[in-house]
């Protein structure tokens, strides 16, 4: 029988939807599937609860990202936290709990935990006959992705498998899959075209720095700080997503200097930008540094959200793929530092190829449409056992 298939995520930062977007062209793709829905579960509540999950989170991004690194640290007790912030989630969804209904899934894919919480609740009281699997959008696992009642979680690293079985979780519910993105990561990219079409010296380093979706973060300063690298051959692609004030002021900003920067707005073509670059600068998103990965590209780790941005900076720096700018006065100088030392871009590069899974998605997808393991629900006794698991407060 052909399944019926509804993924689900948030947007709270853009790399939940890339994640579940990614899963659509892959299950799209599958003749095993009838049908296939993909949606943010924000569009289905109030106004005030869903600027408080989306505007609330970037403006914290914004001006207090300790707060946030607090918060993270603070809620990741499992169990500990959930009713409260579950019976708030209930209240403010009873618009999607209709159209879940409606649709009528046979499998349901999260990418963000707030409607795997939904799910969960509605497949645990049996209003709900499906089956819920969970896709972690970061290396390490927090326990707000934790759900009472699930099918499978699909995670990016085996030490985030070794995590979730030391809290209780059965080896068969957990497959190593890395995290979804676009399968537009692993087509081969003509790099000497796509530098000519962007007036790139196929001689000169490529550096790519992106301010992200929104153009967030000091770009500004960042640009300032490279117009002082000594490589003076290098060249800077700087993407500054949907800010287009911040594009016309970089334009500004580099002036004469115009030749050694191309300064871009929103890219939907980040596949091949990634492919002709030689160094990625950014924020250490999970779906931004599993593109970088699957491209072999090195980066250089700048203002990682504290929380989950840290926490993947250092599996990036762990595994040699990344190196971290802890201030950003000196990023020229660790640029020049890598860019005078080709054999270890090399390794960096070997290293990044060796960690990738470009094939994440398609993965995801086979596991779900060929596994026939039910439903699993933990019980109120193996849920106390997790929170004592996870260790001190």
């Amino acid at each position: 029988m052909k399944k019926r298939v509804l993924i689900m995520s948030a947007g709270a930062g853009t790399g939940h939807i890339r994640a579940a977007e990614a899963l659509e062209k892959s299950f799209k793709s599958d003749d095993r599937v009838e049908e296939v829905f993909n949606n943010d579960a924000l569009r289905y509540t109030n106004k005030l609860f869903r600027d408080f999950y989306s505007k609330l989170y970037t403006s914290l991004v914004r001006s207090a990202p300790n707060f946030l690194g607090w918060w993270y640290k603070a809620s990741d007790e499992p169990w500990r936290t959930d009713r409260m912030r579950h019976m708030i989630d209930r209240l403010n969804t009873k618009p999607l709990v209709r159209f879940i209904h409606d649709f009528d899934p046979h499998i349901t894919v999260c990418t963000h935990f707030m409607p795997a919480g939904i799910i969960s609740h509605l497949i645990a009281t049996k209003k709900l006959q499906a089956r819920l699997s969970i896709v972690v959008t970061d290396f390490d696992f927090h326990a707000m992705w934790l759900s009472r009642s699930f099918h499978r979680y699909f995670v990016a690293l085996d030490e985030t498998k070794a995590h979730l079985e030391m809290l209780g979780i059965p080896d068969e519910r957990i497959t190593v899959s890395g995290i979804p993105i676009d399968p537009l990561f692993k087509q081969p990219v003509d790099c000497e075209e796509e530098r000519a079409k962007l007036g790139l010296n196929p001689e000169s380093p490529i550096l790519l720095l992106s301010a992200g979706a929104f153009g967030l973060g000091p770009t500004e300063f960042m640009v300032e700080r490279l117009l002082n690298l000594k490589h003076e051959n290098a060249q800077t692609v700087v993407v500054c997503g949907r800010n287009e004030e911040l594009r016309q002021r970089l334009l500004k900003l580099v002036g004469e200097r115009s030749s050694k920067f191309k300064i871009l707005g929103y890219s939907d073509e980040m596949h091949k930008l990634m492919k002709l670059s030689d160094i990625f600068i950014g924020k250490p998103g999970g779906l931004a540094s599993s593109e970088a990965i699957a491209c072999g590209l090195p980066m250089c780790v700048v203002t990682p959200i504290p929380g989950q941005e840290e926490r993947n900076s250092d599996h990036l720096l762990e595994e040699g793929i990344a190196v971290k700018c802890n201030d950003l006065t000196t990023l020229a100088f660790k640029l020049d530092l890598l860019l005078d030392d080709p054999a270890r871009m090399q390794r960096m590069k070997a290293n990044a190829l060796r960690f990738a899974r470009p094939d994440a998605s398609q993965t995801i997808v086979n596991t779900l449409l060929e596994d026939r393991l039910p439903q699993l629900a933990l019980t109120k006794k193996q849920r106390a056992a997790m929170t004592l698991a996870a260790g001190p407060e």
